[in-house]
């Protein structure tokens, strides 16, 4: 009985040849490297502490809140903190009551200025679901 080799994309012949084809060794490595990757993508995403849903809106309608207090984007700018995904480097507290967010502000550029020179701190309490401001405890000059 004679045995027929059906040909297939990854054939390319290497059952003749002993070794394995350059394309088929470039198929499996480049698999290989995506799975290495994916996999250690996954690992870190797992160690990262995963915020509540709603702080990242949260934190969005606390920084507005504050640029619509104080002028508007042609005169205020909220600091940096408030422009990170859930800004966790301006919550002061999460609690039953909803997220609190603490920051300083100023003119366009403050931030840049050496030293950084802020004119207003904000301190904005929002909504569990991050939907509602519920309160501006404060809004004024540097305490």
């Amino acid at each position: 009985m004679v045995s027929q080799v059906r040909e297939t994309q990854f054939s390319d012949d290497w059952h003749q040849a002993g070794v394995p084809s350059t394309k088929l060794m470039n198929r499996l490595l480049t698999a290989a490297t995506g799975l290495v990757l994916s996999l250690s993508g996954i690992s870190a995403l797992q160690a990262a502490p995963a915020l509540p849903l709603a702080q990242p809106k949260a934190a969005n309608l606390a920084r507005m809140r504050a640029e619509t207090l104080n002028g508007g984007l042609g005169s205020y700018r909220a600091a940096a903190c408030m422009y990170e995904t859930g800004a966790t480097s301006c919550l002061i507290s999460r609690s039953d009551e909803g997220f609190l967010f603490g920051f300083r502000g100023g003119p366009p550029g403050w931030e840049q200025e050496t030293p950084p020179d802020p004119t207003l701190e904000t301190e904005v309490l929002v909504s569990r679901d991050g939907d509602r401001i519920l309160a501006v405890p404060y809004n004024g000059p540097i305490r």
